[in-house]
């Protein structure tokens, strides 16, 4: 039987495709300072290659109607990244500094001010609406049944004495189920190291103390606003626990 990519992610196949190949310019040379990694032609076809098989594993959650599936789709290839890049003796560690700088430095592409913008709308009151209501449809039984590779996850609402604004618990995690499944636990946590940078250069600070990969219950993340007097949100992205 041959695999194949769902309709939904085929739709979108040439701009993720395009995203993985910017991906790798960036990564480069960091492969050839940090991994001392030669052959860098063969390692790109073989990322891309990885990227197909990837394309045909990434489970569908439920298209444009999830909040989870734009998650899946910025970072599934650095699954495909990692394995390549494992299949060349480079560590896990190494590999996942790589790519949180590979990260990074797509991200900041972006303008500062579009950037702060959507940090601005995630922590808006709005939001936190929509996202009260989407935690709650995760946790429904006909969701999870119908979508039982997605996230589940519930609101958090600051207590006395708490300094975040609010938060997400993930009692269920999307990307641990692919791990398990495809023998990507080695690589998990370079995935999981991602989330820091992403809300910090909107703006935005995540803190996490526990991990369903770690052991625990559920991922704990907590957001607050990062205050322009306290940092450049170009330069601040802190060593993240990790979380899945």
């Amino acid at each position: 039987m041959v695999d194949i990519v769902h309709p939904f992610y085929e739709g979108h196949r040439d701009a993720m495709e395009a995203v993985m190949r910017h991906r790798l310019d960036l990564a480069e040379p960091l492969l050839r300072d940090r991994a001392h990694a030669s052959g860098i032609a063969q390692i790109r076809r073989q990322v891309m290659d990885e990227f197909e098989v990837v394309l045909t594993q990434m489970p569908y959650v439920g298209g444009a109607a999830s909040r989870m599936t734009d998650f899946f789709m910025r970072l599934i290839g650095f699954i495909a990244i990692s394995r390549v890049l494992r299949r060349h003796g480079v560590s896990p560690s190494l590999i996942g500094d790589i790519e949180r700088e590979t990260y990074r430095a797509q991200l900041l592409i972006e303008p500062a001010a579009d950037r702060l913008a959507e940090g601005r709308q995630f922590m808006s009151p709005e939001n936190r609406r929509r996202l009260r209501e989407q935690a709650a449809h995760s946790a429904s039984e006909a969701h999870q049944r119908e979508f039982p590779d997605d996230f589940v996850y519930e609101f958090v609402e600051p207590g006395p004495g708490d300094r975040f604004e609010f938060g997400i618990n993930y009692t269920s995690c999307g990307f641990c189920k692919f791990a398990a499944r495809h023998g990507d636990q080695a690589i998990l946590p370079n995935i999981c190291g991602l989330d820091v940078d992403a809300y910090a250069v909107r703006g935005i600070h995540l803190e996490r103390t526990q991990t369903l990969a770690g052991g625990a219950r559920h991922c704990d993340f907590r957001f607050s606003s990062l205050q322009a007097d306290d940092n450049d949100v170009d330069s601040v992205c802190p060593t993240a626990p990790l979380h899945c």
